[in-house]
């Protein structure tokens, strides 16, 4: 393309093009070509059809009232056009109003721009009014559009209010409905009584009391969303396994087996039998919910950095559930001050170290030994605090 339009270039300064006939489309695209080349600045080459201003509008505006970057500008403004600034600004206005941030306002135009051009007030303020009328303060509302903004698109009475009537018929709150929503929005948009219903009623049928079908719905709601034929088939499959439907593990097993064959991979590049895994998957089904990531770096931790087998944590399962930044870390430190100093055997037990609660934690390793290492509570303070100041970094606090 460089050869043609730089021998085109020579040609155009030996002999100016001129048209006798009506030229080809291929003539007139590299006559256009040419003329932006050549006179960049002049008139003809920088004017552009009414299309091409209404995008570029849109996609000034995205940028500098919506804090969208240029790529997902241009992105957004395949799916939303205006020309003028009105209809817009009525929606950030909306939002301005009801306590979202910039931040969020920014999410929701990313994920669905086509709200830019709704009625604020006859579409989208009275579906943000119903939760409010349901107890949802300003910051849950905020949360549950900014996670799934979609919502705000779908019918107010054909829609939203019969899902979420749906939920609080069976958990009996408009609190516990809200807290679902607001950890799990997408449930709005399904057909609740084609998914939830039938997979609510096969769990009752398996013996499954209601106390833990309701934990399930606020803490693994997305389980639910399943063919009703498959999620049948994972709870025969859970129940051979020998896991007891009265107790909370069941259902959780439940939500486990959905794909867990890359976490069986994980675990056996760890060293773990395909026994290894059932059992220790019957202790504690929550392994196979674990992302890999953090799996991943508990076991090193466990293993190259502690120097334990990997075995050791098949059985006790547990402890691959312990946040390594605000427990396992911390407290870690505080057995290596302790086996430094010769206070503690390096046989000590991980189950005690990290599976106590905070208070056992320090009676049995700080407290006793004030008078050999009163530098020790600070210590563990130290490391706590660097945990909490690297969790609100990552929120994007201002108060870090």
């Amino acid at each position: 393309m460089k050869m043609m339009l730089s021998k085109a270039l020579m040609l155009q300064v030996r002999f100016p093009l001129t048209v006798t006939s009506s030229p080809s489309p291929q003539f007139q695209s590299l006559h256009h070509l040419l003329h932006r080349h050549l006179y960049p600045f002049s008139s003809s080459s920088t004017s552009i059809s009414t299309s091409e201003e209404s995008k570029s509008f849109t996609v000034s505006y995205l940028i500098n009232s919506c804090g969208l970057s240029q790529k997902n500008a241009f992105s957004a403004s395949k799916h939303v056009h205006f020309e003028t600034p009105e209809k817009p600004n009525s929606v950030l206005a909306l939002f301005n109003n009801q306590g979202f941030s910039k931040t969020q306002i920014s999410k929701i135009v990313k994920m669905e721009p086509e709200l830019l051009l709704y009625d604020p007030d006859k579409t989208l303020l009275p579906k943000l009014r119903f939760f409010y009328s349901r107890g949802a303060s300003l910051s849950d509302v905020a949360k549950i559009v900014v996670s799934c903004p979609t919502v705000l698109k779908r019918s107010l009475e054909n829609q939203i209010i019969p899902s979420f009537n749906f939920l609080k018929d069976f958990l009996e709150s408009d609190e516990k409905t809200i807290a679902v929503v607001k950890g799990f929005s997408r449930i709005i948009l399904f057909d609740l009584r084609t998914y939830m219903a039938s997979n609510i009623k096969a769990l009752q049928e398996f013996g499954v009391p209601k106390s833990n079908i309701a934990g399930c719905l606020l803490n693994l709601t997305s389980m639910f969303m399943v063919r009703p034929n498959l999620f049948r088939k994972n709870l025969e499959e859970v129940k051979k396994m020998g896991l007891n439907p009265s107790l909370m593990n069941f259902v959780v097993a439940v939500k486990a087996i959905r794909g867990w064959e890359r976490k069986i991979d994980l675990y056996k590049r760890w060293g773990w039998s395909g026994e290894d895994i059932r059992l220790a998957f019957v202790k504690s089904p929550w392994i196979m919910i674990y992302s890999e990531d953090k799996i991943m770096a508990k076991m090193d931790f466990f293993v190259n950095e502690m120097g334990r087998d990997s075995s050791l944590i098949a059985h006790r399962p547990v402890l691959l559930g312990f946040s390594l930044e605000k427990r396992i870390i911390p407290r870690h430190s505080v057995a290596q001050f302790l086996l430094s100093k010769g206070l503690i055997n390096e046989d000590f037990s991980l189950g005690i170290l990290f599976e106590s609660s905070e208070m056992k934690f320090l009676q049995k390793f700080v407290y006793p030994y004030k008078a050999e290492a009163p530098q020790l509570f600070n210590l563990y303070q130290e490391k706590l605090n660097l945990s909490e100041k690297q969790d609100c970094l990552q929120e994007g606090s201002g108060n870090c």
